[in-house]
């Protein structure tokens, strides 16, 4: 097996595989949501790392959604 090819030796590299990402992102603030529903009511409501890793979670999935917006705009 060799690591290193010669340009001439390589194949044409594949069509980029067209995805939804926005569905990802939507389905995965989904569950921080769902999350930060069930620590609000069944933990601790005191426990503020589980509350803030959730926030941060929720953050950075809205984040996402605005990248992915942003991103379809664009093509």
């Amino acid at each position: 097996m060799r690591l290193w090819l010669k340009d001439s030796e390589r194949k044409p590299d594949p069509a980029p595989v067209a995805t939804d990402d926005r569905l990802a992102v939507l389905v995965g603030l989904g569950l921080w949501i769902v999350a930060l529903v069930v620590v609000l009511v069944a933990v601790r409501p005191g426990d503020p790392a589980l509350t803030v890793t959730i926030i941060t979670g929720i953050a950075v999935g809205i984040a996402g959604i605005v990248y992915t917006q942003v991103r379809r705009s664009r093509a």
